[in-house]
């Protein structure tokens, strides 16, 4: 896969994007988020791009970096369901990562990941930052990189890299594919 690292070194204009729907959408952080809530988002957020890193993670690890004070984990809800979440990382000095984002799979597509990333960004940049980065890859969303580029990110190093099939190592369930036109 290959993985692109974009950054922005001064906040983007607000464009006061707006989902456009009479939905009730609500953002709301998770405060010390529990190990198994999270795990339920990281899955099933991430399930389609084959997210599998903090799936390895045994949960007193996973407790440590979620419940860091530095590390905001927000949950956008759509009528009262969990629809999506950002995980912001200020954990590096003057610099704010985007360590996670994404939507459940049944929400794609209905203009709330602009929603949910302009706002993000917004955040990410509240504690003056002289940066703030993200890294998306190829078995992501395919408009991932396009859409991030759109929000004002620059692409500033690419690497390719080669990882084992997490399905066929027990990491994930084998039964779970690529969504139609993604991933090798």
């Amino acid at each position: 896969m290959v993985i692109t690292y974009l950054e922005m070194r001064a906040p983007p204009s607000p464009r006061g994007v707006s989902p456009h729907r009479a939905e009730k959408l609500a953002l709301m952080r998770a405060e010390r988020p529990t190990v198994s809530f999270y795990r339920y988002l990281y899955n099933t957020v991430g399930a389609p791009w084959l997210w599998y890193e903090r799936r390895k993670m045994d949960d007193d690890r996973l407790r440590a970096n979620i419940q860091d004070p530095a590390v905001e984990i927000t949950v956008l809800h759509v009528g009262g369901v969990p629809a999506g979440y950002v995980e912001i990382d200020r954990r590096e000095p003057a610099e704010v990562e985007l360590a996670y984002f994404g939507l459940v799979p049944e929400f794609i597509g209905r203009g709330l990941g602009t929603y949910l990333l302009e706002w993000a960004i917004t955040q990410a940049w509240s504690s003056e930052p002289q940066r703030v980065w993200v890294n998306t890859c190829t078995l992501d969303h395919p408009k991932a990189l396009a859409v991030y580029q759109r929000a004002g990110f620059v692409p500033y190093h690419q690497e390719t890299v080669v990882i084992r099939d997490p399905r066929g190592r027990g990491v994930m369930p084998r039964g779970m594919e690529f969504p139609p036109g993604v991933g090798p």
